[in-house]
């Protein structure tokens, strides 16, 4: 890994409203699981892989952020901050990025995951993709009957409290250097937004899957859920 041209950029700029009070007095990617930060994790698990160069692009609360990180020796990579004076997005804060690297794993700061970071950057270089999207299965069940019917109010069909699989995106994208022409510096994009664009003008998607756990630590009831994951598989998440 340590051979390749990677970046490596952590999104770490929201205020995390979904989490309050907790981030009133600390941004998202320091909430604490054990007696680690978020982003520490993260951060960790990424030396394991060999991934060295760090750029993490703050905003709300930025001072607390690069006080608890450093220049990342601590953690054995070489951080660099971008500090947004607006919220620019998910994906906008990469038209600030100075880098000359070829490649960019773009990851959101507030997750837990045992993904193989390694893996996904090589099936991304195997699909000569522009871009790739890390999926997550997700099963939604709903606690109610579920009729189907036709317009005109005949039934058709009943299911109870049926299960349904969608895959949604982990916030763990990879780009190649040249999918940055999309991203205006100071231009507010979310993330979505790149890869169709990327998608729209004939780039290559790729979306890749691995049966990793994967949590979104954006609410207080997914905080607790880590919390207690990361007690009881410490190792395992640090990679």
């Amino acid at each position: 890994m340590d051979k390749l041209d990677v970046r490596v950029v952590i999104l770490a700029g929201g205020k995390g409203t979904r989490l309050k009070p907790l981030t009133v007095v600390f941004p998202k990617p320091l909430v604490p699981l054990g007696n680690r930060p978020v982003i520490e994790i993260l951060l960790r698990r990424l030396s394991r892989f060999g991934l060295q160069d760090v750029t993490v692009c703050t905003g709300y609360l930025a001072e607390l952020i690069m006080a608890v990180c450093g220049d990342g020796s601590q953690f054995g990579i070489r951080i660099e901050y971008l500090k947004e004076t607006s919220p620019l997005g998910t994906a906008g804060p990469l038209g600030s990025l100075v880098s000359t690297a070829e490649t960019f794993i773009v990851v959101n700061g507030d997750l837990l995951t045992t993904l193989d970071i390694g893996s996904m950057l090589r099936f991304h270089m195997e699909q000569q993709a522009d871009a790739t999207i890390g999926l997550h299965r997700r099963d939604v069940m709903i606690d109610f009957g579920v009729i189907e019917s036709t317009p005109d109010g005949r039934f058709n069909g009943f299911s109870e409290k049926p299960t349904y699989h969608f895959e949604v995106s982990m916030g763990i994208n990879i780009f190649n250097r040249g999918m940055l022409k999309y991203v205006k510096q100071g231009e507010h994009l979310d993330m979505p937004d790149l890869i169709m664009k990327v998608h729209q003008d004939g780039g290559k998607v790729a979306c890749y899957r691995e049966d990793c756990y994967w949590l979104d630590i954006g609410r207080m009831d997914d905080y607790a859920l880590a919390q207690q994951q990361f007690e009881e598989n410490e190792t395992q998440f640090l990679g």
